[in-house]
């Protein structure tokens, strides 16, 4: 077994200094060198062979952290790796220590196609760096080829009842395939829509209605929540359909972001798939002509594989079972912890699967930046990452030569 570890990171806005970015938000010089300075020891903290950024809006001033990361680890090398002439430089923990630059040529950048480069305006997108590089050309997943339009039907009857239709993502999916010690796995890094209501605004006026909170209109915001859960969802499918192209073809599959909701929301089951029941066998067959009318045990065999077959298994949940810890959250707002980026993998890294070649050991969460934004000592939290970083140590049969 060979190791590396896979991390998701949403960066929280990195755009660079005096670009109004969202309305009347923009970084000062000064805030902007403490952010960067921030993200490059949070990098460097992380040290993960494969990361996911969320919420980029300048690929420069991604580079940027990156090289710092790369400067301050070389400098840490000099400081705490000795060299050959060491009698002990092959104790193990010097291998810990080390620190391997990530360089310039395994960084794959999805600029949002809602960016209009406007000031107050900008949408972010998002990126993956990767130490063994990529297999071919990273794919973007935004602008939809054929819409999809998801049928509605009536209740109590198979009438129409009109389409919900989604012609682009409110951010861009980014997929790439990346070459681990002989292994290739296809990792997905995506940032679904947030929970914020879509209002509509009405030709010609200058805000939508439900934007104006003294003329408070609680149904108007719900119905945006709705709208924002709809994209969410419609989203999530997108991101399934990519990932069943890939398992389809028997390819090991990591799935990683900010999901934007937890690990239960529906959304979040739409991209694992369903969960295969015990025993299919009890069950009413679905062309059932009397009551005792069930699925046979080879039957329930054939169902159980066809499920878990393209079901992924989340990073997190595998780490919860394992330890004795039973709190993991990436994000805390108004007293509210809870886990909404996750890592989720294919059967490839499950070893309770025959074919199987590789697992997880281990589950990091760098969350001790996060504050509800109720407590007085949090002033950094527009600086700093309003997310918890999460990382999967991963072992993988492979060849390192």
């Amino acid at each position: 077994m060979t190791r590396f570890t896979i991390a998701s990171f949403n960066v929280k806005n990195l755009i660079g200094p005096d670009q109004e970015y969202y309305k009347f938000q923009s970084y000062t010089p000064e805030e902007y060198a403490w952010k960067s300075d921030w993200l490059a020891d949070q990098l460097l903290t992380l040290d993960a062979d494969i990361v996911g950024f969320q919420e980029i809006f300048d690929e420069g001033a991604l580079r940027q952290v990156i090289a710092e990361a790369d400067q301050r680890g070389i400098e840490a090398n000099t400081a705490t790796v000795p060299d050959r002439s060491k009698r002990y430089h092959r104790k193990a923990i010097f291998r810990k220590l080390a620190y391997d630059p990530y360089g310039t040529g395994g960084l794959a950048f999805a600029p949002n196609v809602n960016d209009t480069d406007q000031p107050g305006q900008r949408r972010p997108g998002l990126a993956i760096l990767s130490r063994f590089g990529f297999v071919g050309t990273p794919e973007v997943i935004q602008e939809l080829e054929q819409p999809l339009d998801i049928p509605m039907s009536g209740l109590g009857g198979d009438e129409e009842a009109g389409f919900y239709t989604l012609r682009r993502l409110s951010r861009p999916i980014l997929k790439a395939r990346i070459p681990i010690y002989g292994q290739e796995v296809t990792v997905f890094n995506c940032h679904l829509k947030s929970k914020l209501g879509e209002f509509i605004t009405p030709t010609g006026a200058p805000h939508a209605p439900e934007a104006a909170l003294t003329a408070y209109d609680p149904a108007g915001r719900a119905l945006g929540a709705l709208r924002a859960a709809l994209r969410r969802m419609g989203e999530a499918w997108v991101l399934r359909r990519a990932i069943l192209d890939e398992l389809e073809q028997d390819r090991a599959v990591m799935v990683l972001g900010d999901f934007n909701d937890g690990e239960h929301a529906v959304s979040s089951e739409i991209i694992s798939g369903e969960v295969p029941f015990k025993n299919y066998s009890w069950m009413l067959r679905h062309d059932a002509k009397h009551g005792s009318d069930r699925y046979s045990r080879q039957e329930n065999a054939q169902i159980q594989e066809a499920v878990d077959r393209v079901r992924l298994r989340s990073a997190e949940k595998i780490f919860l079972k394992r330890s004795l810890r039973d709190v993991v959250y990436t994000t805390a707002f108004g007293g509210v912890h809870e886990s909404i980026d996750q890592i989720y993998m294919s059967r490839h890294f499950d070893p309770a699967w025959s074919g199987a070649f590789g697992r997880m050991h281990y589950y990091s969460v760098f969350n001790d930046h996060l504050t509800d934004g109720s407590h007085p000592e949090a002033p950094y939290n527009k600086l700093a990452s309003d997310h918890g970083q999460i990382m999967a140590h991963m072992e993988i049969d492979g060849d390192d030569s």
